[in-house]
C-alpha cells in the first residue's frame, strides 16, 4: 500500500518537472519528451524495486506517454499539459462509479489492508468517497484551465505544490467534518 500511495502522490510528478524544466529552456516538444523519459523511468523503478508496477503509475504513466506522443505528434505541448486533468477526471469518474456499483473504493482499499470497517462507518464511507471525488472534479477543472491558459511554470506548481496541499487541506476539513458528525450522532444516541 505504501507504494501505492507514493506513486498516487508522486506518480507523474517527476514528469512534470521534467517537462517543465526542460520546455522552459529547450521548447515543448523537448519538454514532453523529457516527460515522457521520467514517466517510463517511473515504470521501471518500480518493476526493479517493488518486482510489479501498480495499477496507478500504469495509468498515470500510461497518459503521460500516450498524450506526450499526441503532442509530438501534433508539435503542441498541450496534450502533455492535459494528463494531469484528465488523470483526476478518472479519479473522480473512478471514485463515483465504485459508489454506483456498490462497492466503494475507499473500503475496499481499507479492507485489503486489513481493517475491519463497521457497518454504521461504511455509509460514512459513501459520503467521503463522493466528496473525495467532488475534489478531484474541482482538481480536473482547474488543471484545464490552467493547461490553457497559465504559464507552465504556474501549471507546473498547480499540478505539484498546489495538489498537495489543498488536498493535505481538504483532508483536514474532513476530519473536522467527520469529527463533528460522529460526535453528534453520539449525542443523538444518548438522548434515546
Amino acid at each position: 500500500m505504501k507504494g501505492q500511495l507514493t506513486s498516487f502522490f508522486f506518480g507523474g510528478l517527476l514528469p512534470i518537472l521534467a517537462f517543465t524544466l526542460i520546455e522552459e529552456n529547450y521548447g515543448p516538444i523537448w519538454g514532453t519528451v523529457a516527460g515522457m523519459a521520467f514517466g517510463f523511468g517511473e515504470i521501471i523503478f518500480e518493476i526493479v524495486k517493488y518486482k510489479k508496477v501498480s495499477t496507478m503509475t500504469w495509468i498515470g504513466n500510461g497518459m503521460i506517454l500516450s498524450l506526450g506522443a499526441i503532442s509530438i505528434i501534433s508539435q503542441d505541448g498541450i496534450w502533455f499539459k492535459l494528463q494531469p486533468a484528465l488523470f483526476e477526471a478518472f479519479f473522480a469518474i473512478f471514485l463515483w462509479g465504485s459508489l454506483v456499483l456498490k462497492k466503494n473504493f475507499l473500503v475496499l482499499m481499507a479492507e485489503k489492508q486489513g481493517q475491519q470497517i463497521p457497518e454504521i462507518l461504511k455509509e460514512k464511507f459513501n459520503g467521503i468517497t463522493f466528496r473525495v471525488g467532488i475534489f478531484f472534479a474541482i482538481q480536473a477543472g482547474l488543471a484545464t484551465w490552467a493547461a490553457f491558459s497559465w504559464s507552465t511554470e504556474a501549471w507546473a506548481f498547480l499540478k505539484g505544490i498546489g495538489l498537495t496541499l489543498s488536498f493535505v487541506v481538504y483532508l483536514v476539513a474532513e476530519g473536522f467534518y467527520l469529527r463533528r458528525q460522529i460526535l453528534k450522532q453520539k449525542k443523538l444516541q444518548k438522548e434515546l
